[in-house]
């Protein structure tokens, strides 16, 4: 029964707050839950494999550690049964199809998530059909090379698995590790920025992507899986000092998937990272977000407590601490998302009758190749309604499809994007649809904000029928629209009508504080497109020079 294993049982803990974890950890356990409780139409766990992968673990020995000698089944941690069992869930109408082609891995060093993929390898070369290929890649050969090292001990040290007969059944030379009854091969790759295509892996593992300089080696193992029938590739590693970075993107889509911001069913994630990263010195629950394996094992517990301690008190160790065991982005301390999702989400309704009111619109004319947007904003009993728009270059869709991993035809087909222009944003169709706001909205604009960076000439044009503010792109001034935003959306009052593209450009928005604590939307830390936001907070700007919040009610302020 599969409510008997150990991967559902821990995932029931999860969910039930007996075992402290990180919310994106719980909604990745709430769908595996749910699908092993038959709740799902589409797939189900495969217990006949399950109970196989089990087996083969209790006669895998840890080859070194504190558990030395023992079998890998009896000491395997919650998380790692989690993937194990992710392995196991299948298609009801084609059971041979595996539902997961990612699997994303985010959690702090000394966890064993290298020794975990080093075990799902071991168990492909024992599950996969003949003449598998198996690779690895990581930020040098050396760290590629750690995946092979945890293969050998793992075999070396399992004598039932590794000999038949008296013989090996692996041969183990220094380029690679083949399975000798399936001829199947797996090759650790040195990292190269050009001589990674032409591979046809059934399974990759990127070693700490954090450290990659660009998401080239992940991109060219996906390539050559396209005609594989059950790709895997493994993307695992833990934060590092930078937020941009291949791993950060990695980890940012599968929370807009966790979120259902974004569907993507193949993709498996547990992100071990804390929720609040606020006082790290004190607050043990960041050491239990970022650490699974610490929360069974009291020594790498109390070695924990011991490393922050240090941490506290020579700066120089802070940065390790904190990014490598806490999985906390030292240098952006001070940088924070600027909305839960899921608040937003509840202020979304059905539809907002814009017939009649004053609105104010904010503009953000980004350069010419890239996303451009309108905003409009209204105050109705205390509530700030909104309606965005993003413009994109038409030449550019399918680039912009294949690097944002979006999907803006959907978009343009529900209104809430327009593709102008080939290569480049036509400023006549923006301007124009400012223009014929009051048209298509019958509404009346009180004031269009924008900034004086690529729309000087768009704002010349507007200010001959309407009143036009520029708006100092700064955080003195930006500051109270954006805390005016968060509040009246974290108080449920906003209202906008289903508008994804907008969810996604508020989940990829990252704030950050000046020396004066005044918060503000940054591009340049936010990860991802985010005019959208961007815009809304000029409309929002100029509603709030003409409209206030007070304590108590909305008041109009005398000019």
């Amino acid at each position: 029964m599969i409510t008997e294993h150990k991967s559902y049982k821990y995932a029931q803990s999860v969910i039930n707050r007996e075992i402290p974890a990180p919310k994106y950890v719980i909604k990745q356990c709430r769908d595996f839950i749910n699908i092993c409780d038959g709740n799902s139409e589409k797939y189900f766990i495969d217990e006949e494999k399950l109970n196989k992968i089990d087996n083969i673990l209790k006669l895998l020995i840890m080859p070194r550690g504190l558990k030395t000698g023992e079998n890998i089944y009896d000491c395997s941690c919650g998380y790692q049964w989690l993937i194990y069992a992710a392995l196991c869930v299948v298609y009801r109408e084609n059971p041979d199809k595996r539902r997961y082609e990612t699997i994303i891995l985010e959690v702090g060093r000394k966890n064993f998530k290298t020794f975990t993929v080093a075990t799902i390898f071991v168990l492909l070369f024992l599950l996969e059909p003949k003449f598998s290929k198996f690779y690895s890649v990581a930020p040098d050969g050396a760290l590629s090379r750690e995946v092979k090292t945890a293969i050998e001990e793992i075999l070396k040290s399992s004598p039932t698995i590794y000999y038949y007969n008296s013989l090996p059944r692996f041969k183990i030379l220094r380029d690679y590790i083949e399975f000798n009854l399936t001829e199947s091969r797996y090759i650790p790759l040195n990292y190269s920025n050009s001589r990674m295509d032409g591979k046809l892996p059934n399974v990759f593992l990127a070693d700490e992507v954090g450290a990659l300089p660009n998401i080239y080696a992940i991109e060219a193992m996906r390539s050559g899986q396209l005609n594989i029938l059950n790709k895997l590739g493994c993307i695992i590693s833990t934060k590092y000092p930078t937020a941009n970075n291949p791993f950060e993107d990695e980890v940012n889509y599968a929370k807009k998937v966790l979120d259902g911001v974004q569907k993507d069913e193949t993709i498996f994630s547990l992100l071990y990272e804390p929720d609040n990263a606020d006082d790290w010195t004190n607050d043990d629950t960041i050491l239990e977000h970022a650490n699974p394996v610490a929360l069974e094992i009291p020594e790498i517990w109390e070695d924990l407590l011991k490393k922050r301690a240090r941490a506290i008190t020579v700066e120089s160790a802070r940065e390790n601490f904190l990014t490598k065991h806490c999985n906390i982005i030292y240098q952006g301390t001070g940088t924070e998302s600027f909305i839960d999702i899921k608040d937003l989400q509840n202020c979304r309704v059905n539809k907002i009758d814009w017939k009649g009111r004053e609105v104010y619109v904010g503009v953000d004319l980004s350069m010419t190749n890239d996303n451009t947007a309108v905003a409009i904003c209204s105050e109705q009993d205390g509530k700030i309604l909104a309606d965005v728009i993003c413009f994109i270059p038409e030449g550019r869709i399918n680039e912009k499809n294949k690097i944002e991993r979006l999907n803006y035809r959907q978009f343009i087909n529900t209104g809430k994007c327009i593709s102008c222009g080939n290569k480049t944003i036509d400023y006549g169709v923006v301007e124009d649809f400012v223009f014929k706001i009051e048209e298509r909205y019958g509404v009346t604009v009180k004031a269009i904000g924008f900034d004086r960076y690529n729309a000087l000439s768009s704002a010349q044009k507007w200010n001959k029928k309407y009143n036009t503010v520029e708006i100092h792109q700064h955080s003195d001034t930006l500051h109270p629209p954006t805390k005016l935003l968060y509040e009246k959306i974290s108080n449920h009052e906003f209202e906008y009508e289903k508008n994804t593209l907008l969810e996604i450009n508020f989940e990829n928005a990252r704030c950050t504080y000046d020396t004066n604590m005044n918060r503000y939307v940054t591009k340049k830390k936010s990860c991802g497109k985010v005019d959208m936001v961007i815009a809304l907070i000029n409309a929002v700007y100029l509603l709030q020079q003409d409209v206030i919040f007070s304590d108590n009610s909305w008041v109009v302020q005398v000019i």
